[in-house]
Order: C-alpha cells, then structure tokens, then sequence
C-alpha cells in the first residue's frame, strides 16, 4: 500500500491539511483495499493552527517510511523550518520518496533545497516572496500545479484538490482518480497548466453558466465538432463562447473537448478491451495518429503503455462492469 504522511507544523493552513487527508483516504482499489495508508506527523504531539488545537499521533520518524510526503501551507511565512524536518525530507526524497507541497508549502520544500533549479508555483499572493527568498526556484504564479516528476507544488485552496487528484491518477490511473473527485464532490483535476485567476461564477438564471454545455459536449465527445457547432448549442456568438470559456473554465472550447476526449480515452483504455481504433473514434478524434498524438501530449505517454500499466489494476469483472455502467 503506498504511504502518504502529511506534515502539520504550527500555523499550517487547516484545509491545506484537511484536503490530502480526505483525498487520499477515499482511494479504493478494484479489489477493495485502500490505495493510501495516510498519516499526518508533527514535530510535537499537538500543533497550533491559529484557530484551534490538533493533536498529531505521529512524529518526523514517520517520514522515514513515506511513499508521498505532503507539505501543507502556513498562514505565517515567518515562521522558521525546523532543520529536522528539512533534514528529514531530504533523506526520504534520497531514498525515493515524492515530495509535493500545497499552497505556501512550497516555502517548506524550497527550504530543503530540492526546488533548487525546478519550475514551482505557490498562491499568486505569494509568489514573489517565494522568488526571492529562494532565487534558484523557477516560480511560476499563474498555474494550478506543477508536476517535476519526484517534486510537486500547486497553489492554494481548490488547487490542493486538483494536485492530489492529479497524483491519484499518476499512482491508479484516470478510473480511480475520477471516483475520488466524485466521493469528494469535486470535479476531476483541471489541467495543471490553467491560470489561478479564473472567475468562478455561480450558474445564475440569464443563462451564463457553461455547465449545460459542458454537459452536452461530454455526451457528444464522439461527434466531430466545430466551435461553430459548440457556440450553436451554446446558443451565442462564437466571440461570446469563447470569452466566456476564458472566463469561467480558464480555456477555449476546443481544448477543453480535448481534454475530455483524452480523459474518456483514458477511462475506455483502463476499463475495456476496445482496441486503439476503437477508443479513438468512440471519443471523436478522427485518426489513430491524431488521437496518439494529442494522448502522447496531454499524457506524456502513448496508449498502448498506459494502457499496459493501469489496466492490470482492473480484473475483467470489474472491467466488464465499468463498461456496463
């Protein structure tokens, strides 16, 4: 089982805290064991939020046994990194463990070194203070999260959902980070690379929420669609769509089709024996090498390998039954 243990140091942010906690302990594999054995660890048996008390059942020496360590923001950046926990983080990044940190965490991870030379993202608010207390951190403020491989950072709030579900889907595949967003009541991660200043708006009744569009687009993924055809169905001009898109979904309409097509392909490839023609025609993309192209780009590896590593996790009854559904 792989093993997540969660840092909580005083004056951690409390949802940063809370999200990896609920994400990752909703995880079930086909054969009904968890996915994550989750601990949160402290240098010292209680930690002050600000708000109120917690107390933490595990210490540092945890860290020694971690698969994916979580370094959870703080709402005071003054506040100095214990050098164990430094010490400690490095020692298990040594020995392979992932490191990824939410919100202002990414201070936390900058001060063990191993951002050095690394691309990384913090909250916008305090991404320029990230830059220049650690000038060697490639800092980026307007994404969601950032992938390097062994090291991860997002920005805050909502984007700690969308880095945790982004690596549920690494370690288990597209399957199960989509019932971890669903039991979570969130939608499955936004791409990594969309902005942190996107207007969330609330549907109202003129009409201006996308979500019935959104709608329609995933249950017609197979259709070879126009931004004409979208904007028809949308019932607005092509200008409107498309600002609207940038608005409230942080891209255009056809690259979000393509990341819904890419996602059910990803769901078809780990839940059914479709072939490669199949899955590429059922989600729209036209040709076999348009649909390895664009799988190769957003995926960052080919289906016929993604197919092989996650589709192993999913017994045939289990398959048959996702098919059915």
């Amino acid at each position: 089982m792989h093993r997540v243990v969660i840092v909580a140091l005083n004056k951690v942010v409390p949802v940063d805290l809370a999200v990896p906690c609920d994400v990752f302990s909703r995880v079930s594999l086909p054969n009904g064991e968890l996915g994550y054995r989750v601990r949160v660890c402290a240098p010292s048996p209680e930690v002050d939020t600000g708000m109120f008390r917690v107390g933490v059942q595990y210490g540092l020496s945890e860290l020694r046994r971690a698969d994916t360590i979580i370094l959870p923001g703080l709402n005071d950046l003054s506040v100095k990194v214990p050098e164990p926990l430094i010490q400690a983080v490095r020692k298990a990044f040594a020995a392979g463990a992932r490191v990824a940190s939410i919100c202002s965490g990414a201070f936390l991870l900058a001060a063990t070194g191993l951002l050095d030379g690394k691309r990384a993202t913090t909250h916008w608010l305090a991404a320029r203070e990230l830059a220049e207390r650690y000038p060697k951190v490639r800092v980026d403020p307007d994404v969601l999260y950032v992938d390097e491989g062994q090291v991860l950072t997002s920005a805050g709030a909502a984007a700690a959902f969308d880095l945790c579900l982004h690596i549920v889907r690494r370690d288990y595949g597209a399957a199960a980070a989509a019932t971890a967003a669903r039991l979570s009541v969130m939608p499955l991660e936004r791409d990594g690379g969309q902005s942190q200043f996107i207007e969330q708006r609330a549907p109202v009744a003129d009409g201006s929420s996308l979500e019935p569009v959104l709608r329609w687009l995933e249950g017609n993924l197979s259709e070879e669609l126009s931004l004409e055809d979208i904007a028809r169905q949308a019932r607005m001009s092509v200008r409107s769509l498309s600002r609207r898109f940038r608005d409230q979904a942080g891209t255009t309409p056809l690259q979000w089709l393509l990341r819904a097509r890419v996602r059910r392909a990803q769901l078809l490839l780990e839940t059914t024996d479709q072939s490669i023609e199949q899955i590429a025609d059922h989600c729209g993309f036209g040709s076999v090498a348009a649909f390895r192209e664009h799988f190769r780009r957003i995926v960052k590896t080919n289906p016929q390998t993604y197919r092989r590593t996650f589709q192993s996790k999913l017994p045939t009854r289990v398959r048959a039954r996702a098919v059915s559904a």
